[in-house]
């Protein structure tokens, strides 16, 4: 009977772990940047700096047509290569570096920031691939 009040409990903390984890980018997602749908993204993004903070070997794959990359690895290094007057649209894969993105940005003074909700994953826009 101990073995499997063990499992139930790891399971309960894997579980609790995982929640916590969603909870964490959620709010932060919302504290630094407006999650926005396709249909706000599609609207927005020609005023606005595009950028796809996934790693260059994935926005080679495949990107949102008009997106520049700046991996998440090193916005630090290249912020000064965001305009803080214009907005900022971010996206990655699913949203969890977006996120993160968002905060870091937030915390240099950027003010218009948003985030595709469903990510990279969930657009149904037009794309391009690098050869």
């Amino acid at each position: 009977m101990t073995f499997f009040r063990t499992i139930i409990l790891a399971l309960i903390v894997i579980l609790s772990v995982i929640g916590l984890n969603w909870l964490y980018y959620e709010i932060m997602g919302k504290r630094s940047a407006k999650i926005v749908s396709q249909q706000e993204f599609r609207e927005g993004m020609r005023k606005a700096q595009v950028i796809d903070v996934r790693e260059k070997n994935e926005f080679d794959a495949g990107h949102i047509l008009g997106a520049r990359n700046i991996p998440f690895t090193m916005l630090k290094q290249s912020i000064s290569a965001i305009r803080k007057d214009q907005p900022v649209y971010l996206y990655d894969t699913t949203k969890t570096l977006s996120v993160r993105a968002a905060n870091r940005l937030r915390k240099e003074g950027y003010k218009e920031i948003y985030i595709l909700k469903e990510g990279y994953n969930g657009w149904d826009g037009k794309t391009k691939k690098k050869n």
